[in-house]
This record gives C-alpha cells, sequence and structure tokens, in this order.
C-alpha cells in the first residue's frame, strides 16, 4: 500500500504524482492544505519534520523528498524505471534531478510566493497570516527559509534576492533550450525521470501565466516540449486536476498581475 501526502500547489507532490501515474502505480493520498498550515499539525510533522510535501508511506516506511521517492519507487517497480539502464544517460537524469532540487526548488518557492501565494494566504488575516509565517520550522525548503519566506511575502519583487531566483529559473529554460536542440526529451531519446522533473516547474510558470518566459518563439524547444509534455495521458490527472480551482484561479490572475515585473527583469518585450 502507498500512502502519499501532498497537496495540489506542491511542485514536489506534482512530481512523485506524474512519476506514479507514468510506472502505473496504484496509491491512496492524504491532502494537506499547505496555504491553511495542515503541514504544521504535530502528526505530520513526525512523519516529515521540515513540514513539506510530499511524503510517502510504503506500508510501514516512511520517505520524504520527492526526488528520494521517485528513486524509491524504480528500484522497488523496476520494470517501469524512469531512470536509463545506461550509465551515462542515467548520470544525465541525475544531473537534472539534483539542479532540480539544490537550485531550481529554492527558487520556484521563492517565486511562486512572490508572483502568488503571498496574495492567497494575505486572505488568511493579519492574525492567521501571522501563525502561518512563524509556524515554518527553521529547516525548510532552505536553512533561512522562514525568514525570508516572510521578506517575499511582505515585500515581493522588491525583496532581496527575488529577482535572482527570477534570473536563475529563466537560465534552466535556456538550459532546457539547449539539450532539447534536435531531441524531443532533456535525456536521450526516451521520456526519462529528468522530463519528470522539470515538468512541475515549467508548468508551474505556466500557470502562473508566465508561458511568455518561452512561448512566441523565445525558446522553441522549450515550448515544443512543454506541448509534448501536455498530451501525456498522466499530465492533467496528476498535475492540473489535484489543484483546487480556487488555487488555480489564484495562480493564473496574481501572475497575470505580476508579468510586467517578470518581463522587466528578464528584458522580455511585451
Amino acid at each position: 500500500m502507498y500512502t502519499l501526502y501532498h497537496h495540489g500547489s506542491s511542485v514536489c507532490a506534482a512530481k512523485v504524482r506524474f512519476a506514479m501515474g507514468e510506472k502505473g502505480i496504484a496509491w491512496e493520498g492524504k491532502y494537506l492544505d499547505i496555504l491553511a498550515g495542515d503541514q504544521f499539525k504535530p502528526a505530520y510533522l513526525k512523519l516529515n519534520p521540515k513540514a513539506v510535501v510530499p511524503t510517502l508511506v510504503h506500508d510501514d516506511i516512511v520517505i520524504p523528498e520527492s526526488t528520494v521517492i521517485c528513486e524509491y519507487l524504480d528500484m522497488v517497480e523496476p520494470s517501469t524505471s524512469l531512470h536509463p539502464s545506461d550509465p551515462w544517460q542515467h548520470a544525465q537524469v541525475r544531473y537534472w534531478s539534483k539542479a532540480c532540487d539544490e537550485e531550481l526548488h529554492p527558487a520556484c518557492a521563492v517565486l511562486t510566493f512572490v508572483v502568488s501565494h503571498r496574495h492567497t494566504i494575505a486572505r488568511l488575516g493579519k492574525e492567521k497570516l501571522e501563525e502561518f509565517l512563524s509556524s515554518t520550522p527553521d529547516l525548510s525548503v532552505t536553512s533561512d527559509w522562514k525568514a525570508k519566506k516572510r521578506l517575499f511575502v511582505e515585500n515581493g519583487f522588491k525583496a532581496h534576492g527575488a529577482a535572482e531566483a527570477l534570473k536563475l529559473y529563466d537560465g534552466y529554460l535556456k538550459k532546457m533550450e539547449q539539450e532539447l536542440q534536435g531531441h524531443d526529451w532533456l535525456v536521450g531519446d526516451r521520456f526519462t525521470f529528468a522530463d519528470v522533473s522539470m515538468t512541475p516547474y515549467v508548468n508551474r510558470l505556466a500557470m502562473m501565466s508566465l508561458s511568455r518566459m518561452w512561448i512566441h518563439g523565445r525558446l522553441p524547444n522549450v515550448e515544443r516540449w512543454f506541448e509534448r509534455i501536455q498530451k501525456r495521458p498522466h499530465f492533467k490527472p496528476q498535475l492540473l486536476d489535484w489543484v483546487p480551482e480556487q488555487l488555480t484561479a489564484d495562480l493564473r490572475e496574481n501572475g497575470a498581475r505580476s508579468w510586467p515585473d517578470v518581463a522587466r527583469i528578464l528584458n522580455i518585450e511585451t
């Protein structure tokens, strides 16, 4: 029995759901509303002290961290492995997943809060907002995420590091553009965990009305790659359908409001 603690807006949870869908793994979901603070409840903190999602429970084994979960699943369900057997291609996949974990994910957290989530959680009211910000563990997305999240929520793109996170994100789109030259997928000629890893991060931009970072000829290989991704049968049910309707609207509308700042920082003509 696989039980996944997850949330619709979490890119890491989306990564695991997408991988499980592609592998044909049946699972039971435990949905946590992370914008209301469900992840800070004591019962969940026992499973995941960082107070983040996802967490996988396989029978009596508890596994946090999305990439570790997906690698574990490829070990216990090897017939549908998303990692190539060729050592060099396997290493290339690991480069992408490592980059997601170490650089792109923190940047995505910054961008999501700056562009959208800060407006959504503001509806909690002053007292609940303060409780939400104070409840973040000292060690979470990064070792200093608790303090930085407050700055991003309060100051948006004016916060130190916000523009830099956006530029880092854009840099990875440009790396994708290079790797996809003459190829349908990021590693070799097959869909792999490298594509699974990047999908939630590109999709987050699309959901926040920021697809102009690659469309209209800016990054045509990325545009075609994402079109292929969207046609995969597990994309919509695992990346879009789990996101609550109101949150989908918030991401879309808040992102559209933020596009002028994004375009200015990246020097994109509008």
